[in-house]
């Protein structure tokens, strides 16, 4: 026997050998904020987390979305219906059958975090089945990934907003972004007020979540640069106001990135807002845009268009699989995420100067619900 016939021995002899996702289930948990939570155009005290499970070969798989809980009983229907029996190590051939099933109920939205969450629960699947982590799997192009505190709610008293702050630095974060937009005349002062919490070296970032008009925008980024040295203005006009977007990139501040992305579902918004040159820095959520599959390809998108990807929110999630791209500039570290992922899962990679750091010796994502405290907010 020669050496190749010695490598394809090792093989499954046929195709049937593979294993078959056996069941797909999700349940949902809503959390309620540790204090009051706003920012430019929304507030909000709880979020909803739509938890998915995948079974093969005697291993479960773990995802999961920042979703309404709408999302769970599509995953335990329609879809459930589309990728139980299909090949657990193929989690793209099931992505596909997912989007195909979805045809008639839309995509964008509730249909895309629930497809997200199954998707990522395949993937994290896969990599338990050959007991390696899902970094590995993927294959990591950095050991660390970073990351930058972001809360600073307008909910937020000053007092707040402070120790929030300080925290983060105490941490070794080096960048960090609060919440602008629900009151315009007061942002300046607020943004001023951080600065001085963090002293002049750490980046400072501001979101608006699309409250201000392009006017305002304009006129406020000048203000936030100059009295600030803000060099990150996300969502300073709506993320569908892709002239918006680029008018703010072309007459901002030097040195000032726009980003945007956070809401985008599909490949074709991400094309779209990169051939409009809208931003300098595009965001994308694994838990929203199509789970791990379609993040991995909105990352050859950024690569091919030399544009830096920033991971929104999610960050257990996204410390895998940004650890796997390479146009990264880094990983939203979420107050209210990072807060329930630490509440309701084991293994969440730890934050250690500054940066997420994936644990190559756990299978898949690492996570393991946490049965007894996740029950109490099961509905």
């Amino acid at each position: 026997m020669n050496s190749g016939d010695a490598e394809s021995s090792s093989l499954p002899a046929t195709r049937a050998e593979a294993p078959v996702v056996e069941e797909l289930s999700a349940r949902v948990f809503t959390v309620p904020t540790d204090a009051p939570e706003a920012d430019g155009t929304l507030s909000w005290d709880a979020t909803t987390v739509v938890f998915v499970q995948a079974r093969a070969g005697g291993h479960t798989g773990r995802g999961y979305s920042y979703a309404a809980g709408a999302a769970a009983a599509l995953v335990s229907g329609l879809l459930a219906d589309t990728v139980v029996g299909t090949d657990a190590l193929s989690p793209p051939a099931a992505w596909a059958k997912m989007r195909r099933a979805v045809r008639n109920v839309g995509y964008p939205g509730v249909v895309s975090s629930a497809i997200s969450a199954v998707d990522i629960a395949l993937w994290d699947l896969k990599a338990r089945l050959h007991d390696v982590a899902l970094s590995t799997l993927l294959g990591r192009v950095r050991e660390r990934v970073p990351v930058y505190g972001s809360g600073g709610f307008t909910s937020y008293s000053p007092e707040q907003m402070e120790r929030q702050l300080a925290g983060w630095i105490e941490q070794g974060i080096t960048a960090v972004k609060i919440k602008v937009g629900s009151e315009p005349d007061r942002d300046p002062r607020r943004v001023r007020h951080a600065r001085e919490v963090i002293g002049e070296r750490p980046e400072l970032m501001v979101d608006a979540n699309g409250a201000y008009s392009r006017k305002q925008a304009l006129a406020l980024a000048q203000a936030f640069a100059g009295e600030a040295g803000v060099s990150w203005f996300e969502e300073p006009v709506s993320s569908d106001d892709l002239e918006g977007l680029r008018l703010l990139r072309d007459r901002g501040p030097a040195g000032m990135s726009i980003a945007a992305g956070e809401y985008g579902y599909d490949l074709f918004y991400f094309a779209r807002m990169l051939g409009a040159r809208a931003v300098d820095v595009l965001q994308a959520d694994a838990t929203r845009c199509g789970g791990i599959t379609q993040m991995l390809q909105v990352g050859a998108l950024c690569a091919a268009d030399g544009v830096r990807l920033s991971a929104h929110t999610s960050p257990a999630v996204h410390a895998h699989v940004c650890a796997a791209i390479e146009p990264l500039a880094h990983v939203e570290y979420f107050h209210d995420h990072a807060r329930i992922e630490e509440l309701l899962f084991d293994g969440a990679p730890p934050l250690r100067e500054g940066a997420l750091h994936p644990d190559a010796g756990l299978p898949g994502m690492g996570l393991v619900l946490r049965e007894g405290e996740a029950e109490r907010y099961e509905r």
